[in-house]
């Protein structure tokens, strides 16, 4: 992902997550955390059809929706893919998988000992396909009341 694709991602976003808004500035400022764990789908110099944005967090927690943040924290111990999205007119393709699975080898590769995310969208069947498990935690209980009622906190251990 670069600064040039921000403009498709956030409408992406929008078109995924219509009950969970997160603007442009948003994804600018993952960009600007954490470079390498920003991605999309595109077919060569066209337009992006699908992103995953990722960066290093705490354990059962997660950042509140649409809000920017300062720094990754020091004490981060798991990296938390907080968004992936695709266009309608990509899916279908498999790359959801493609791209979970890049992310647990990267991550994997890099130290960490798992991969952590919020399902929303009653998503969270698609996730537990691809190893994670829901994790329940007072911590997260709260938190995952602005996601919405089918929201799940779920950990993929690497």
């Amino acid at each position: 992902m670069t600064a040039a694709d921000l403009d498709a991602v956030a409408a992406i976003a929008v078109i995924g997550f219509p009950d969970h808004f997160e603007g442009r500035d948003l994804f600018e400022n993952r960009l600007a955390l954490n470079p390498s764990g920003c991605f999309v789908l595109a077919d060569g110099a066209g337009e992006p059809k699908g992103y995953m944005v990722a960066y290093p967090w705490r354990i059962d927690a997660a950042p509140a929706l649409n809000t920017l943040i300062e720094a990754i924290p020091d004490d981060a111990s798991v990296m938390y893919l907080h968004d992936m999205a695709l266009h309608p007119d990509a899916r279908g393709g498999g790359y959801p998988g493609l791209a979970v699975e890049q992310l647990a080898d990267s991550a994997r590769q890099a130290g960490w000992p798992a991969v952590a995310l919020v399902a929303v969208n009653d998503a969270a069947p698609f996730w537990a396909r691809h190893g994670f498990v829901v994790r329940e935690t007072p911590e997260m209980a709260a938190k995952l009341a602005s996601y919405g009622s089918d929201a799940r906190y779920m950990v993929r251990t690497l």
